[in-house]
C-alpha cells in the first residue's frame, strides 16, 4: 500500500496561475504597507489556493511481479557435434536450478533450430522475438547458450538488462574444412575448366602439410591426389559428358576433428555440347538422302559433313574424268585420320562397293568401342551380298540380314520395352490419337528382315512384329540400326507423317551418352528440401533406394511405377547437405543447398561476434567446459559478471491491484481557515 499526494484544481491551470499572482500581489502590498498581519493575509490567500488546488491522497495498492531471466538455447546444426548436446543439457540444468535459488525470479527458456534454407543461426532474430514477448521492465538477465556462431547479428535488438554467453566447445576443438572457392555452371565438353578449391585447419589443429583429396563424378569410384593444406588447389578438369555432371570433393576424416559434415563439397556443372559433329554417308541418291540432310542441318548445333557416292567405281559412262566436278571421296581423311573428331556417323543406304577398303571399316570397328557412334539407315542393300554387314563392321552391328526384303505397308509400332525405353518413351503421345488405339502415324512400304543378337535391344517393330529400330551397347560406344529406309514419309506429311524429327534427336542423344536418356538411371530433382527421387529401368521392377543423410544415418524408401519404366517417390529431406542414394545397382548424390551448410563454415566456438554486446551490458562469456557459473543479484549499473558468477539486476516490477483517492481536506474545512485567517489580520491589525 502506497499514498501519493496529488492535486486536481477545480480551475483551469491559467486561471489558477492568476489567482496565485493576485495572492502574492496582496501579500506584496501589505508588506510594503507594513500591516501587522500581513503574514495572516499570506496565509489566508494559501489556503484559498489550495481549496482551489484540490490536494487529495491517492493510494494504491501493489501487487509485486517476478523478475524475467531469458535463457535463449542454441540448437542448431553447429550445436550438434562433439560434446555440444550434452554441454547444453548440463547448462540448461545449472541455470535452472540457479535462477531456483533466486527470490521472486523465473526461467524463460527460448530454443533456437536450424533457419530456413541455409541461413545460419539466427540467435538475434530470436532473442528479438522472445523480447516482445515479455514486459522489458521485468527482464533482469539475459543468457545465451551457444557457440558464438552467429549470421544475424546486426540484427540484434535493444538490451534492457545484462546478457551473458555460456559457451559450449573446449579449448583444444579443431576442424578441417574442403571449400570450393570457384566453379562454373557449365562447361563446353571436350575443353578443359579449372576448379579451385582450398582445405582449411580451424582450431588448435594438428601440424600436417597435405592430406589426400578424393575426386567422384556422378558417383563413380573415385580417383585420389594429394593435396596441401591451406594453399589454392587449382584443379584442371574435363567433363565426361553431357548433360548435369556431378563432382564430389572429399578429404579424410582426421581423428579428432569436430566434424566430418564440411569434409566434402558437391558441385554441379552442365555439360554443353560446343557442337554436334556427324558424318552422313549415303551410299546413292534416293527420296530420304534430302530429309536426313534437312533433319540434321534444321539444328544449328549440329556439325554436318554430307557425302553422297554418284559415281561408283562401276559406273562406266565414257565421261572423262578431268571432265567430271565431283569430289573425290576423301576416305583416308575421314576414316582414318579425323574419324575421332566425329560424335556420330551415319551410313544411309551404304553398300560395299570398294571404296572403304577394310581396313577402314574396322578401324570404324574400334572407333565405335573406344567410345564412337554408328547409325545405320538400311535399305534393300543391307539384305544383299554387298551389304555392310559384310564388312569387319558386322559384328558390332545390332541385326544380321536375312536377305528377305518387304515390300508392304505397315505402321510402325513401339515395343513393350520400348515403351519403357527413353529413346521411344512417350512417343506415341506426341502424335494426337488415342494411345490404347495405337500412335495415328503414317505408313511405311518397305522393311528389311534381320535377326537380332541377344544382347540388343528391340524399341520399335514393323510387319508382323519384325524389329525396325534396334539399339546396342558395343564397348564403350553405342550403334543402332533402322531396318527401314522409308522414315522420310514421316518427314513428307505421308498419311499424317510421325515424329521422325523427335526420334532422331533422341536417337542422336541416346547415341551421345546424355545421361537423361540412359536406360538406367536414378537421379533427383530438388524443390527445396523435398525430393523428387526417379529411377528409370528397363524392368519391370525395381528395389528400394536407401538415402545416406549428411550426418551418415540412413532411409530406406520404396518407389513407385508412374509410367513404363519409370519409378517415383517424393521424401522431404529433414536438413540441408549432402546426400547418398544407392538402390543396389545405381547410385546418385544430391546436394540440398550447399554440401556444407553455413553453419558448419566456423565451427569452433568463439565469443568474439558477440563479445561487444555483452561487455556493453556489463555481462560476460563463460566456457561450459569450464564448470558451472553461479547467478548473483546485483545493483544496476554495477559490473554483473566476475570469476564463476554472472549477474542479474532485480526489477521490482509491480501490478498495480487497486488505486483509492481521498481529499487531503473538504472544500468547506479550506474555506473556513481562509475566513478564520482574514479575520485574525482584521483583529491583528484594527487592535493596532
Amino acid at each position: 500500500m502506497t499514498g501519493t499526494l496529488i492535486f486536481d484544481p477545480l480551475i483551469p491551470l491559467v486561471m489558477l496561475y492568476a489567482v496565485a499572482g493576485l495572492v502574492a500581489a496582496a501579500v506584496a502590498l501589505a508588506v510594503w504597507r507594513r500591516l501587522p498581519g500581513w503574514w495572516l493575509r499570506g496565509l489566508a490567500g494559501l489556503a484559498l489556493l489550495a481549496a482551489l488546488a484540490n490536494p487529495a491522497i491517492q493510494q494504491e495498492d501493489r501487487e509485486p511481479l517476478s523478475d524475467i531471466v531469458m535463457l535463449v538455447v542454441d540448437e542448431s546444426a553447429s550445436q550438434r557435434i562433439g560434446e555440444r548436446p550434452a554441454q547444453n543439457a548440463t547448462a540448461i540444468t545449472n541455470v535452472e536450478a540457479q535462477v531456483a535459488r533466486q527470490t521472486n525470479t523465473e526461467l524463460r527458456i527460448v530454443t533456437l533450430g536450424d533457419g530456413e534454407g541455409d541461413t545460419g543461426t539466427t540467435l538475434m532474430t530470436a532473442l528479438s522475438e522472445a523480447l516482445a514477448e515479455e514486459p522489458q521492465g521485468r527482464i533482469a538477465g539475459i543468457i545465451l547458450l551457444t557457440d558464438g556462431r552467429l549470421h544475424d547479428l546486426d540484427r540484434a535488438p535493444r538490451l534492457p538488462a545484462p546478457m551473458h554467453t555460456l559457451l559450449t566447445g573446449e579449448p583444444n576443438d579443431w576442424d578441417r574444412r574442403l571449400i570450393v572457392s570457384n566453379a562454373p555452371a557449365f562447361a563446353i565438353l571436350g575443353e578443359e575448366v579449372t576448379l579451385t578449391l582450398r582445405i582449411e585447419d580451424q582450431g588448435a589443429a594438428p601440424a600436417e602439410d597435405n592430406v589426400a583429396l578424393s575426386i567422384s563424378i556422378d558417383g563413380e569410384a573415385p580417383i585420389t591426389v594429394p593435396a596441401p593444406i591451406g594453399q589454392n588447389i587449382e584443379l584442371p578438369l574435363e567433363l565426361p559428358h553431357g548433360g548435369m555432371n556431378v563432382l564430389q570433393f572429399t578429404i579424410p576424416d582426421a581423428p579428432g576433428e569436430l566434424t566430418n559434415r564440411n569434409n566434402s563439397a558437391v558441385i554441379q556443372i552442365n555439360g554443353v555440347r560446343d557442337r554436334l559433329r556427324v558424318l552422313l554417308v549415303s551410299g546413292e541418291p534416293h527420296p530420304g538422302e534430302r530429309t536426313w540432310r534437312n533433319l540434321l542441318k534444321s539444328d544449328s548445333a549440329v556439325d554436318l559433313v554430307h557425302f553422297t557416292i554418284l559415281r561408283p567405281p562401276e559406273k562406266q559412262d565414257g565421261v572423262p574424268v578431268n571432265e567430271l566436278s565431283l569430289i573425290a571421296f576423301p576416305t583416308r581423311e575421314l576414316f582414318l585420320e579425323k574419324i575421332n573428331d566425329f560424335d556420330l556417323i551415319i551410313f544411309d543406304r551404304y553398300r560395299r562397293r570398294g571404296i572403304l577398303p577394310s581396313a577402314y571399316i574396322d578401324n570404324i570397328r574400334e572407333y565405335v568401342e573406344q567410345g564412337g557412334a554408328v547409325l545405320v539407315s538400311s535399305g534393300p542393300e543391307y539384305g544383299s551380298a554387298e551389304s555392310i554387314y559384310r564388312s569387319p563392321l558386322g559384328p558390332i552391328l545390332p541385326g544380321a540380314p536375312t536377305a528377305r526384303v518387304f515390300e508392304e505397308p505397315f505402321k510402325p509400332q513401339i515395343t513393350d520395352i520400348g515403351q519403357r525405353h527413353p529413346v521411344t518413351e512417350g512417343l506415341d503421345e506426341i502424335t494426337e490419337g488415342a494411345p490404347e488405339e495405337g500412335p495415328t502415324w503414317g505408313r511405311w512400304f518397305r522393311l528389311i528382315d534381320v535377326l537380332v543378337p541377344e544382347q540388343a535391344t528391340t524399341v520399335m517393330s514393323g510387319l508382323d512384329d519384325r524389329p525396325l529400330l534396334i539399339l546396342n551397347r558395343i564397348g564403350e560406344g553405342r550403334v543402332s540400326l533402322i531396318a527401314s529406309d522409308h522414315s522420310w514419309l514421316w518427314d513428307r506429311g505421308y498419311e499424317g507423317g510421325g515424329p521422325q524429327l523427335e526420334l532422331l534427336r533422341r536417337l542422336a542423344h541416346w547415341m551421345m551418352k546424355e545421361p537423361e536418356l540412359e536406360e538406367e538411371a536414378l537421379w533427383v530433382e530438388p524443390a527445396g528440401q523435398t525430393m523428387r527421387i526417379i529411377r528409370r529401368t528397363l524392368d519391370l521392377e525395381t528395389g528400394e533406394v536407401t538415402v545416406t543423410h549428411p550426418d551418415d544415418t540412413e532411409t530406406v524408401l520404396t518407389l513407385e511405377e508412374v509410367s513404363p519404366g519409370r519409378f517415383e517417390t517424393l521424401w522431404e529431406a529433414p536438413e540441408i547437405g549432402l546426400y547418398r542414394l544407392d538402390d543396389g545397382e545405381e547410385t546418385a548424390v544430391i546436394a540440398l543447398g550447399p554440401a556444407a551448410p553455413r553453419e558448419f563454415e566456423q565451427t569452433i566456438a568463439s565469443g568474439e561476434l558477440l563479445d561487444p554486446l555483452v561487455t556493453g551490458t556489463g555481462g560476460g562469456i563463460k566456457l561450459i567446459s569450464d564448470g558451472d557459473v553461479s547467478i548473483r543479484a546485483v545493483r544496476e549499473g554495477r559490473p554483473a559478471n566476475g570469476r564463476g558468477w554472472i549477474g542479474i539486476t532485480p526489477r521490482g516490477a509491480f501490478q498495480t491491484a487497486d488505486v483509492s483517492i481521498t481529499p487531503l481536506l473538504p472544500a468547506w474545512a479550506f474555506l473556513l481557515l481562509a475566513s478564520l485567517l482574514m479575520v485574525g489580520a482584521w483583529l491583528r491589525e484594527g487592535r493596532r
